[in-house]
């Protein structure tokens, strides 16, 4: 394949709108709360979850070009970026964050990009704070022979992107009064808010720590729209520590999940986000008859089955509190 179009893209077969699942979990249902699951995760299955909505109108201008992103060790948008290379015909170049890595074995999120044809080049940390600065960027471009790329940032959160993820409201508008999802760069938050119509709602749960994330959504907004979209708001409790980390709470609370209702829990975005709502709907924070989607914007990697549920129930350090503290006892 030489280019890239909506046509190409198409033939990928992408499953949109992605399927909404009714969950019956008994903490929300004794104050009176409906919980959806927006499957996003099962739009493509190699482009999951709402990478396929960032990438896609990214993807579509690159014309046969070569496509330079951005990203960690463990990055799914770098294994997403590289999935769609292949998919689709293109060169990628992963800059991976981290010089020392370049001597390692790869773990298996890069070796998983390197196996879909990916081209890694590591560089320190210091030169991948500053790669959005117009001469570290073109100094990158040069050391990967790929001047003339098509650059996607981090995470994937550019003007394009926000916009593809405004269907993402526009798919829930009629149906949620309140869209939950982890955020990381804060990109597809930015597209579901101004997606959603009057009266309805988004709530970010960030994943890094800093509380910087408000002002990059409206920057975002700024570039995409030309200004602000929707009603939207963060909560920031649930990061429990930053990006990638976790708790054995937040372990106890994903396989707790996973054991009522048969889904595999990511942990770096997913878990948080449904630990916020199980926390919020504890608290009172829906009145009743509110219907409340949670975004599922990823799976587990390397893929893996739901657990069955243990018998007898949960033990006490299932109850723990997810990030730190002591959670209220939950027999439901």
């Amino acid at each position: 394949m030489t280019g890239t179009d909506s046509h190409d893209l198409a033939a990928l077969r992408p499953r949109l709108p992605s399927p909404l699942q009714e969950v019956a979990d008994a903490r929300f249902e004794r104050r009176g709360v409906r919980l959806l699951l927006k499957r996003d995760d099962l739009i493509h299955p190699d482009l999951v979850g709402n990478k396929w909505r960032k990438l896609a109108p990214n993807l579509a201008t690159a014309a046969g070009r070569t496509v330079v992103t951005f990203g960690g060790a463990y990055s799914n948008h770098l294994r997403a970026t590289a999935a769609a290379g292949r998919l689709l015909g293109l060169s990628t170049v992963g800059v991976v964050r981290g010089e020392e890595l370049a001597g390692r074995p790869l773990n298996p999120s890069l070796a998983r990009c390197a196996a879909d044809g990916m081209r890694l080049r590591f560089v320190d940390r210091a030169t991948y704070r500053r790669k959005a600065e117009p001469e570290v960027l073109a100094s990158l471009l040069r050391a990967a022979d790929a001047e003339d790329a098509v650059v996607v940032p981090e995470g994937g959160s550019n003007p394009a992107a926000v916009r593809g993820c405004r269907a993402l409201g526009e798919e829930l508008g009629g149906i949620a009064d309140v869209v939950a999802l982890a955020c990381g760069t804060g990109g597809t938050l930015a597209g579901l808010a101004a997606g959603l119509p009057e009266g309805r709602r988004a709530l970010g749960v960030p994943v890094l720590k800093g509380g910087f994330l408000g002002d990059d959504i409206r920057r975002l907004q700024e570039r995409a729209f030309g200004g602000p979209r929707g009603d939207w708001s963060l909560d920031d409790r649930f990061h429990c520590g930053g990006y990638a980390r976790t708790t054995p709470g937040l372990e106890s609370f994903a396989d707790d999940f996973e054991h009522r209702h048969g889904l595999p829990v990511e942990r770096v975005y997913v878990a948080k986000a449904l630990h916020a709502l199980v926390t919020l709907v504890q608290e009172g924070a829906f009145p009743r008859g509110t219907t409340v989607a949670a975004v599922v914007t990823g799976r587990p990697f390397p893929d893996r089955a739901a657990p069955e549920a243990p018998p007898g129930g949960l033990s006490d350090r299932s109850r723990r509190r997810p990030c730190g503290g002591r959670e209220r006892p939950d027999r439901s």
